[in-house]
C-alpha cells in the first residue's frame, strides 16, 4: 500500500509558505540595490510591467501545474511534466531543472542566510557598534567572511559556526515535513517578519534631517529618488532585463519550488486567489517594506551620489555595511540592528527550506522513501555541496552558482513551463484547470497573456542574454586568471549534479514501469 502524501493544514498555511518562499533576502537586499543602481523610478515601470506580464501569469501557471501533478502523486517537475505530456518520454528530463535549480541556490544561499543570524547576534552584543565609517564596516564584513585577517576576526570560525546553526535549523524544519515543519515555521516567521519590517519602516519615516547643513538629504527626497522616473532611461534594454530578472528572483517563479508546494493541495483548493495573495504579499514586502527601509535611510545619511556608488558595489555592502552604519547612528541601535538582521534571517530561512523541498519531495515520491530518511539524505548531501561556496567565497564560486542556478536555468525552466501549460496541455484545458475550486475568475485578458505575451517575453529575455552575456560568460571574460580553475571546477561540479539527477529520474521511471507491469 502506497504511503499517504503530506498535505497543508490550511489555506493560510500554504499562502504563508509560498509567500515565505518568495519573500527572501532578494526583497530586502537585492531589490533596493537594483532599484538604486538602475535609476530609481525608471526601474519601477518595467518592474511593474514584468510583475503583470511575467510574475502573476507564471505564479498561476505554477500553482495550477503543481496541484495537477499532485493528483498523480508527483511533487516535482519531472513527474509533473510527464503527467502533462505522457506521450513524450523525454519531457521528464527537462523537469530535472526544477530540482537542480533549487538545490544549486540552496548550497550558497544558506551560507549568506547564516550571516544574517550572526549579525543579529552581533547587534545585540554590540560587536560592531563602535564602527562609524564605510571602510571599518567593510573590513568587519570581510574579516567575518574569512576573506581577510584583521583586528575584528582572525579567521572564519565564527562564520562557520553560524553556518552550522543555520543549516541544522533548516534540516530540523525539513525533517518535520510540510504541515509540522514548513507550515508551522512560516505561520510564525511571516507575521514576525512584517512586525519587524513595520517597526523599521516607522523608524525611518521619523528620521527627520540629521545633518542640518544638508536639508535636501531627507526621507521625502529619499522616497522621491525611488519613485521619480527618468523616462529616457526606459530606452535601455538593461533596465528591462534587470526588472524581469528581479521579478523571477523575488517571486520564486521558474525555480520549481511553487510546483512542489502546490502539489500538496487537493483538487478543490483555490489556486487563483491563493496565488494572487502570495504574489501580493511578496510585493508588499518588497516595494513597501524593503524599499521603504533601506533606500530612504541610506539617502538621509549618505546622500544620492554615495548611495548610488554603494548600491553599485554589491547587495552585500548595502545590507551588511551601509545599514549597520545607519542603524549605529540611531537611538536603541542594538535593538534596531537586531530587528533588521533577524528580519533578514526570517526571510532567508523561509526561502531556504522551500529550496530544499523539491529534492526531498523527489526522494519521497519517486523512490518511496520516508520523509525523515529523505530529509537525512538531503542534509548529508547538501552539507557536502555547501563547502565550496563557504571556503572559496572570494574565488567566484558563489557568482557561478548564482548565474546557473538562480538566473539562467530559472528563465529556461519558466519558458518550458509556460509552453507546456499553454501549448501542450492546451490553453482551454489549462483555463479550466486554473478555475477548479476558484472563488474568483482570472480576467480573460490573461488567457491571451499566458498563451502569447508571457512566452514571447521569456524568449526575448533569453535572446537578449544570449546576445549580450552568453559568450563572455562561457569564455570567462570577467573572471581573473587566478579564479578560473575554481570557476571551471564549479561548472564541472554542476554538470555532475545535473547528470546524477538525470540518472535518478531514469531509475525512478524504470522502477515505476516494473511495478506497473507487475500490477497487471
Amino acid at each position: 500500500m502506497a504511503k499517504k502524501r503530506d498535505s497543508w493544514g490550511s489555506r493560510l498555511g500554504i499562502i504563508m509558505a509560498v509567500a515565505g518562499s518568495a519573500i527572501g533576502l532578494g526583497n530586502f537586499l537585492r531589490f533596493p540595490a537594483k532599484a538604486v543602481s538602475n535609476g530609481g523610478g525608471a526601474f519601477m515601470i518595467p518592474y511593474f510591467i514584468s510583475f503583470l506580464l511575467l510574475g502573476i501569469p507564471l505564479m498561476w501557471v505554477e500553482w495550477t501545474l503543481g496541484r495537477y501533478g499532485g493528483g498523480f502523486e508527483h511533487g516535482t517537475a519531472p513527474g509533473i511534466f510527464h503527467s502533462l505530456w505522457q506521450k513524450n518520454r523525454f519531457i521528464k528530463y527537462f523537469g530535472v531543472i526544477g530540482i537542480f535549480g533549487p538545490l544549486v541556490i540552496f548550497i550558497y544561499y544558506i551560507y549568506i542566510e547564516s550571516w544574517t543570524l550572526a549579525y543579529s547576534f552581533f547587534s545585540l552584543t554590540g560587536r560592531y557598534s563602535g564602527l562609524n565609517d564605510l571602510a571599518g564596516m567593510k573590513s568587519f564584513l570581510l574579516g567575518f567572511q574569512g576573506l581577510e585577517k584583521n583586528q575584528y576576526f582572525s579567521g572564519m570560525q565564527a562564520a562557520y559556526l553560524f553556518f552550522l546553526i543555520a543549516f541544522i535549523l533548516n534540516v530540523i524544519v525539513i525533517y518535520y515535513g510540510i504541515k509540522g515543519g514548513i507550515e508551522r515555521l512560516c505561520k510564525l516567521a511571516m507575521p514576525l517578519l512584517f512586525i519587524f519590517g513595520i517597526i523599521l519602516m516607522f523608524r525611518v519615516f521619523t528620521l527627520g534631517t540629521p545633518d542640518s547643513l544638508k536639508p535636501d538629504w531627507n526621507v521625502l527626497n529619499g522616497f522621491g529618488f525611488l519613485w521619480n522616473a527618468d523616462f529616457s532611461a526606459l530606452k535601455s534594454a538593461k533596465i528591462w532585463l534587470e526588472a524581469a530578472g528581479q521579478i523571477f528572483f523575488t517571486l520564486s517563479v521558474g525555480i520549481g519550488v511553487i510546483l512542489t508546494y502546490a502539489s500538496y493541495l487537493s483538487k478543490g483548493d483555490d489556486v487563483v486567489l491563493s496565488g494572487l495573495t502570495a504574489a501580493s504579499t511578496n510585493g508588499f514586502a518588497e516595494v513597501i517594506l524593503g524599499a521603504s527601509i533601506i533606500i530612504p535611510a541610506a539617502f538621509v545619511f549618505f546622500g544620492p551620489f554615495d548611495m548610488k556608488s554603494i548600491a553599485n558595489s554589491g547587495v552585500f555592502n548595502l545590507g551588511f555595511v551601509t545599514m549597520p552604519l545607519v542603524i549605529n547612528k540611531l537611538p536603541l541601535s542594538a535593538l534596531m540592528g537586531f530587528c533588521w538582521f533577524f528580519l533578514l534571517f526570517l526571510a532567508g530561512i523561509t526561502s531556504s527550506v522551500s529550496l530544499a523541498q523539491p529534492a526531498v519531495a523527489f526522494l519521497e515520491d519517486e523512490f518511496d522513501i520516508s520523509r525523515k530518511k529523505a530529509a537525512a539524505i538531503f542534509g548529508i548531501i547538501a552539507f557536502v555541496l555547501c563547502q565550496p561556496a563557504i571556503f572559496f567565497l572570494g574565488r567566484g564560486v558563489v557568482d557561478e552558482l548564482d548565474f546557473w542556478g538562480g538566473t539562467f536555468f530559472l528563465v529556461v525552466f519558466a519558458t518550458i513551463e509556460v509552453i507546456l501549460f499553454a501549448w501542450v496541455f492546451g490553453m482551454e484545458r489549462a483555463w479550466d484547470e486554473i478555475h477548479k475550486g476558484a472563488d474568483m475568475r482570472v480576467p480573460k485578458i490573461y488567457k491571451f497573456i499566458i498563451k502569447y505575451i508571457t512566452p514571447l517575453f521569456l524568449f526575448f529575455i533569453l535572446g537578449m542574454w544570449f546576445k549580450q552575456e552568453w559568450l563572455p560568460i562561457i569564455l570567462m571574460k570577467n573572471v581573473s586568471c587566478a579564479d578560473r580553475p575554481f570557476v571551471l571546477s564549479t561548472r564541472l561540479g554542476l554538470l555532475i549534479i545535473f547528470s546524477v539527477l538525470v540518472i535518478l529520474v531514469k531509475i525512478a521511471w524504470q522502477k515505476r514501469k516494473v511495478l506497473k507491469e507487475k500490477g497487471r
